[in-house]
């Protein structure tokens, strides 16, 4: 599909000042992540309104977990932010848990920092390389992949999947962390630091790089804080916000970690955040590797939490316990709603959750980060070149997928 769509004769609209011609940008194409349609009023090339336009991709995944157990729901999250799927499950089982009353287990919640920070590396190594990609630079793309194609081993050694992992899961782990985990985990820590810093001479002083990102997309902290915007969408403009500072979950008040925040508000500064967040990231996870303790990988209350499948081979309570759990589901003690937010790759994420007393959720309603950033997309584009709104999409880190769920 051609970007510019002239077929229509009402493109152009006359203006005493200047003609307005309408242009589509999207949904088929490479640079707005996926199927996203920009109605884009041109000057020239100058960009007078954008108009952000979804549901080309719409999966019903709220109605879809709605009509699904406690349990078998938790799978529809890997599909939302498909780059961001750990998070995706812990953002979820903690709602749910918040719901049921459960307790975690120690290494259960330190393990699950340590799999949402790499998570947290793995979403911004595919911004970065194909952020930059879109911009024009080749390179950091195949460097970053390098990268993630080592957490994606480890995110299948773990769960067996390397996208789809369902592997957090209400009450803990659903397997034990694998024999290799912490070899793996050191690997990383020893070896990304190094990694992180060819992102940085490839791209932070480069001219050209500085050229198509410094003063585009500026977002002030009053209009960012008033749209609602999230993670580094939101610190770039120097707003001082991270839900796991904020508001801790799973233990993340037990960790020591910087909040990095921009100054100008601009897809340079935005860049210049996530880029010191991979370097947070792998400082929460040495500090989580360091103190990880030993002990069970999930709760052991049987009424709501699988048993593990050795016991459930060998005794005949445990196989009742996981017949009962599988075949009707996990029912909440009492009638209720729930909602924990999380802080993803994109910023903040939350589950809210109503249970009217059966096997299933009533309601299921996503706090999606990604929604709501896109939502100042015209505040960031208007006035600037046609250009610079391919910039300004991969800035702000949206994926379609948790947009048009």
């Amino acid at each position: 599909m051609s970007l510019i769509d002239l077929n229509n004769k009402s493109a152009i609209k006359n203006n005493s000042d200047f003609k307005v011609m309408e242009i589509n940008m999207g949904p088929q194409h490479p640079a707005t992540h996926g199927v996203l349609r920009l109605k884009l009023e041109l000057d020239g090339e100058t960009v007078v309104k954008c108009t952000p336009i979804i549901g080309y991709l719409h999966t019903g995944i709220e109605k879809t977990m709605e009509n699904k157990t406690y349990l078998q729901a938790l799978t529809c999250t890997d599909r939302m932010d498909y780059l961001g799927p750990l998070l995706n499950n812990l953002g979820y089982s903690l709602s749910v848990e918040k719901l049921f009353e459960l307790e975690i287990p120690p290494k259960a919640q330190w393990a699950r920092v340590i799999l949402a920070e790499l998570t947290r590396l793995n979403s911004h190594l595919v911004w970065v390389g194909t952020h930059a990609l879109d911009i024009g630079a080749m390179t950091v793309f195949f460097y970053t992949f390098r990268e993630r194609e080592v957490l994606l081993k480890l995110f299948e050694d773990c769960s067996g999947q390397r996208m789809m992992t369902s592997y957090i899961r209400p009450g803990g782990l659903y397997y034990d962390l694998p024999p290799n985990f912490e070899k793996s985990v050191r690997n990383i820590l020893n070896t990304f630091p190094s990694a992180i810093d060819e992102y940085e001479d490839l791209l932070t002083n480069n001219q050209i790089w500085i050229n198509r990102t410094k003063g585009v997309g500026v977002i002030t902290a009053e209009d960012a804080i008033a749209y609602g915007l999230t993670g580094p969408s939101l610190r770039g403009s120097g707003v001082n916000y991270d839900v796991r500072k904020a508001n801790p979950y799973s233990g993340y008040e037990n960790f020591h970690f910087e909040v990095p925040l921009g100054s100008n508000g601009d897809c340079y500064d935005r860049y210049l955040c996530r880029i010191a967040e991979m370097r947070q990231s792998l400082k929460i996870i040495h500090q989580a590797i360091d103190g990880l303790p030993e002990g069970p990988y999930r709760s052991d209350n049987r009424k709501f939490v699988l048993p593990p499948k050795q016991e459930a081979l060998t005794g005949m309570e445990p196989l009742i316990h996981h017949f009962k759990l599988i075949a009707h589901g996990i029912i909440p003690p009492t009638k209720g709603e729930s909602y924990v937010p999380i802080e993803s790759g994109k910023g903040e994420l939350g589950f809210y959750i109503v249970s009217d007393g059966t096997n299933k959720p009533y309601r299921v309603k996503v706090r999606p980060p990604c929604f709501v950033n896109l939502s100042a997309i015209h505040k960031m584009v208007e006035g600037r070149l046609v250009a610079d709104v391919i910039a300004v999409i991969g800035s702000i880190d949206i994926v379609l997928g948790e947009i048009d769920r």
